[in-house]
């Protein structure tokens, strides 16, 4: 079997699922031939994670080099790992160097980037990939199977709150994300997985978003109104540390990855969540309207006790519920540090009244609830991750539930959010069909 050559752009901490599928469960389809990454140790960490499974070092390369990386050595897809803002001119050069693009979520930040990758798949021809995992993730395979077979009925409005504890939310305040120019906020970055999953599931388009919200909790204002008094710049430090610092030093992949490597980028993955500068918004909340008639009332946590999301759909012949909890508590151990409350480390939860689990109910107009059973779970991403590399590697099949994803799909999850920045900017609800994407204009005709 011919192997496909791929090139890695960006090598931080989720590169390395792609790494490890390639060099793997795909090594005889898929061969690593090049890694582009700036920073030498992050470069120097990926081609030793492929030469340890086995395979010849790839080349390695500068960002700057793109296109000579794709031409020297034949590559025909580019994995884009990168930070979200240099997505779209990495995709880009990448489509117009010759290489289909697989990218991590989210497509890009803003309106005008996505119309750039927008006009550059109509220039060459050539393939992106989005890598939404939560699609494949079972339970939310079993809520669109739901609606699909009709079992609801025609949709008619979705609410959803999702919910980032302070161990996972307060990590977007400590890195890069932080900065709304670099991430776009979380109504980008992470709430992008949403919004594909509401799309998906009713499979229609937002239309217009009205955005509410602000950073309430974290952030130095926040910080000094609670009197927390003075707080160190970054969790890496000597002396007490309290929850919400993260000392590098107690983590040997996050110490290779971003401790050993800031002294050549300046990077610093450990800011203090009350530091200066976060520009981002740690509450939100969203009402977006849909081509089908149908309302989607949203809500994102980024300092909640607990971590999972509740999804209500209701429909003419009834209503579906999920609700997932993913972490049931974060509690501090002795060194006062954030782990995992062991009481919600599995599903039996060991008398938590919020145990870790998952449970899908359906309940027809007249009827008894009922719940569906979901299978296969287990796995990043709640089971999503195995499946979806599979797609990517391997190519997706006749798939009943449209689970694969591509550009397209890419413009419409962050259409929401794009739509929402422009909301809480103005004060006003935003059509998505001004945002100046052809593909969401047409959709409005």
């Amino acid at each position: 079997m011919t192997r496909t050559r791929y090139a890695l752009v960006g090598a931080g901490a989720r590169s390395q699922m792609y790494v490890d599928a390639i060099s793997g469960t795909y090594a005889d389809r898929a061969e690593l031939v090049a890694v582009c990454e700036p920073n030498p140790v992050r470069v120097a960490l990926a081609v030793d994670r492929v030469t340890s499974a086995g395979h010849a070092a790839p080349t390695t390369w500068h960002p700057d080099r793109l296109e000579e990386m794709v031409a020297a050595e034949r590559i025909e897809r580019v994995i884009v790992c990168a930070r979200d803002d240099m997505h779209a001119p990495l995709i880009v050069r990448a489509l117009e160097a010759g290489a289909d693009v697989v990218v991590e979520k989210p497509l890009t930040i803003d309106a005008e980037s996505a119309a750039a990758i927008e006009d550059a798949v109509a220039r060459t021809g050539r393939r992106v990939v989005l890598t939404f995992n939560y699609r494949y993730a079972p339970r939310n395979s079993a809520l669109r199977q739901v609606i699909q077979d009709g079992l609801i009925g025609e949709v008619t409005s979705i609410d959803f709150s999702w919910m980032l504890d302070t161990k996972h939310g307060a990590d977007y305040f400590r890195r890069w994300h932080r900065e709304k120019e670099h991430s776009g906020g979380l109504l980008v970055h992470k709430s992008s997985h949403h919004f594909d999953l509401v799309n998906w599931w009713i499979r229609s388009t937002p239309r217009r978003v009205y955005a509410s919200g602000g950073l309430r909790f974290y952030g130095a204002e926040n910080a000094a109104v609670r009197g927390l008094g003075e707080r160190a710049a970054r969790g890496t430090h000597e002396g007490p540390h309290d929850p919400f610092e993260l000392d590098l030093r107690e983590d040997p992949l996050l110490k290779a990855l971003y401790l050993d490597a800031e002294g050549h980028d300046g990077y610093l993955r450990d800011r203090d969540v009350f530091g200066e500068g976060i520009t981002i918004e740690d509450n939100l909340a969203l009402v977006v309207d849909y081509a089908s008639g149908a309302t989607l009332t949203y809500s994102l946590n980024a300092h909640a006790p607990w971590e999972g999301y509740r999804v209500a759909v209701n429909g003419t012949l009834g209503r579906a519920e999920l609700e997932v909890i993913e972490r049931g508590a974060v509690l501090v151990d002795e060194g006062l540090h954030p782990v995992l409350d062991p009481s919600a480390a599995d599903a039996g939860g060991g008398g938590s009244l919020r145990p870790q689990g998952e449970r899908l109910l359906v309940q027809r107009h007249w009827e008894e609830a009922v719940e569906v059973a979901l299978e296969g779970t287990g796995g990043g991403h709640g089971g999503g991750d195995e499946l979806l590399l599979r797609d990517v590697f391997v190519g997706p099949g006749e798939d009943p539930l449209a689970r694969p994803a591509d550009w397209t799909d890419g413009v419409r999850s962050i259409a929401v959010g794009i739509a929402g920045n422009r909301s809480l900017a103005t004060g006003l609800p935003v059509d998505v069909a001004d945002l100046g994407i052809h593909l969401l204009s047409r959709e409005r005709a």
